[in-house]
C-alpha cells in the first residue's frame, strides 16, 4: 500500500504520517512548506516540495502510483479567508480539484478528505451537530471546504472515485504551531509557558469541540478501509468555552495572570460541538481523550519544545 499525504509537514498531517509509517505503510508527502515544517516529516517518508495547485503534480502521481490519498493541505484560517477569499478558494477548492482529477486519471483507489466540522455548519440549530444538520457556513473557509465535499460526491457518481469525508473539530496537540496556525490551545500554552498575557477575543463564552490530535489521526487511519462514500463528524460532542479552556490551561501550567479581552472575530460561530456517534458505529472510532488529559499531554510537549522546566 502506498499513500500520498498532502500537507504532511503540517500539524495534523505529520502526526498522521507518523501513524502510517508505524503501520508499515509506504508514504509520500506533498507540501509547499508555507505553514508546515520540514523537521515534522518522518525520515521514512518520501517528500516533494510542491503546491497542490501545480499542474506538474501529475508527474508525481504517474511516477509513484498511489493507492490512497489523504488530503490535509489547506488554507485553514477563518480570519485569513475573510480577508482574502480568492486565495482561500484557490487553495481549498482549485487545489483539491487538481488532486481529485489526478486521482481519477491515475486510478487512485480512495480519497480521504479532511473537511471541517467547526466551520461548514454555520451557527448550529441544535447541538451536538450530526451529519444531517443543515450546511450554512458563515465564512469563506467553511464554504470552500464544503464545496469539495460536493466534488467528491460527483466524482464518485461519474467516475467511481471512492472517498471518505472527515469533518474535524478543533484539533490540538503536539506540533501545532502557536505562531502560524489557528489553534487557541497552542497559542495560550506558549504564552503561559513564556509568562505572556493571552488575549481572549469576545466575551470568552464562545464554545468549541476540542479533540486531541491522536484521536483524529485514529479516525483518519480507520477511514482508509472503512466508510466508503460517507461523511463523518469527528467530535467529542462536548462544548468548552474559551474562558473554561483558559482556566484549565492556567491550572495545568501554573500560570498566574488573567487574560486580556479583545474584539470578537467576524465570521466565527458562537457555539459548536460535533456528534461523533456515526464514526464510532461505522468506523469503530473510540471515545477521544478527555480535554484535561489531552491538555496535560500537550503542555508536556510544549514545555519540552520550549526547553522550560517545571
Amino acid at each position: 500500500m502506498k499513500v500520498l499525504v498532502t500537507g504532511g509537514a503540517g500539524f495534523i498531517g505529520s502526526n498522521c504520517l507518523d501513524r502510517l509509517v508505524e503501520e508499515g505503510i509506504e508514504v509520500v508527502v506533498v507540501d509547499n512548506l508555507s505553514t508546515g515544517h520540514l523537521e515534522n516529516i518522518h525520515k521514512k517518508a518520501k517528500f516533494y516540495q510542491l503546491d497542490i495547485n501545480e499542474l506538474t503534480i501529475s508527474e508525481i502521481f504517474e511516477k509513484e502510483k498511489f493507492d490512497y490519498l489523504i488530503h490535509f493541505a489547506a488554507q485553514m484560517n477563518v480570519r485569513h479567508s475573510l480577508k482574502d477569499p480568492l486565495f482561500d478558494a484557490k487553495v481549498n477548492i482549485l487545489g483539491s480539484i487538481n488532486l481529485i482529477e489526478n486521482c481519477k486519471k491515475f486510478k487512485v483507489s480512495k480519497f480521504i478528505y479532511i473537511s471541517t466540522g467547526g466551520a461548514v455548519f454555520g451557527e448550529p440549530k441544535y447541538l451536538p451537530v450530526d451529519e444531517a444538520h443543515p450546511i450554512n457556513p458563515l465564512c469563506p473557509y467553511g464554504a470552500s471546504k464544503h464545496t469539495v465535499e460536493h466534488y467528491l460526491y460527483m466524482y464518485q457518481e461519474n467516475y467511481d472515485l471512492n472517498y471518505t469525508i472527515l469533518r474535524y473539530p478543533n484539533v490540538y496537540g503536539p506540533r501545532q504551531d502557536p505562531l502560524g496556525e489557528a489553534g487557541v490551545i497552542a497559542v495560550f500554552t506558549q504564552q503561559m509557558i513564556k509568562n505572556m498575557q493571552p488575549t481572549i477575543f469576545g466575551d470568552g463564552l464562545q464554545t468549541r469541540d476540542y479533540v486531541y490530535v491522536g484521536d483524529v489521526v485514529e479516525a483518519t487511519f480507520l477511514a482508509l478501509t472503512k466508510g466508503d462514500g460517507k461523511t463523518y463528524n469527528i467530535g467529542s460532542g462536548k462544548e468548552t468555552n474559551v474562558n473554561e479552556l483558559f482556566q484549565t490551561l492556567k491550572k495545568v501550567t501554573s500560570f498566574k495572570l488573567d487574560p486580556v479581552y479583545g474584539d470578537p472575530i467576524p465570521g466565527e460561530i458562537r457555539r459548536i460541538s460535533l456528534n461523533g456517534s456515526l464514526a464510532k458505529k461505522e468506523l469503530s472510532w473510540k471515545e477521544p481523550l478527555s480535554l484535561e488529559e489531552g491538555i496535560n499531554k500537550t503542555v508536556t510537549y510544549y514545555k519540552r519544545f520550549f526547553k522550560i522546566l517545571d
